[in-house]
């Protein structure tokens, strides 16, 4: 039986906290939940920006020590399958934030399913997107 993989951006981590019930229901779900250095880069300068930096770093610490979750290296292959959905997306005349393409091209090279509530991500046809509505 296929593994359950997805990857978390950015806005389904932060609706996850929040207490998005179909969000937690998909991480439930998950045999494997990565997230990339992308992504941790943007939750870790929201938490430099909020009031709460060493409470949301100790959660994001915890998140992390689950043995179902990961951090996808961002490599040579990453860059590759980067390139092909820039250059697809650029001929479709729909580009995507940057961040959101290293997180797609992450999704696409170890076939995880990118659980968003960036409506965006659809517009990738490289990739499986579970789009959630935002609270």
């Amino acid at each position: 039986m296929e593994k359950n993989k997805i990857i978390l951006d950015t806005s389904a981590y932060s609706a996850y906290l929040r207490g998005n019930s179909e969000i937690k229901l998909s991480i439930q779900q998950a045999d494997e939940i990565f997230l990339n250095p992308v992504i941790l880069g943007e939750l870790l300068a929201g938490f430099i920006m909020g009031k709460s930096q060493k409470k949301n770093r100790a959660i994001l610490e915890e998140f992390l020590s689950s043995p179902r979750v990961r951090v996808a290296a961002i490599d040579e292959e990453t860059s590759e399958r980067y390139a092909v959905i820039v250059n697809h997306l650029r001929k479709e005349g729909t580009p995507i934030p940057t961040n959101d393409l290293w997180i797609s091209a992450s999704a696409m090279q170890h076939g995880l399913k990118v659980a968003t509530t960036d409506s965006h991500y659809l517009k990738v046809q490289q990739i499986i997107t579970h789009y959630y509505q935002a609270d």
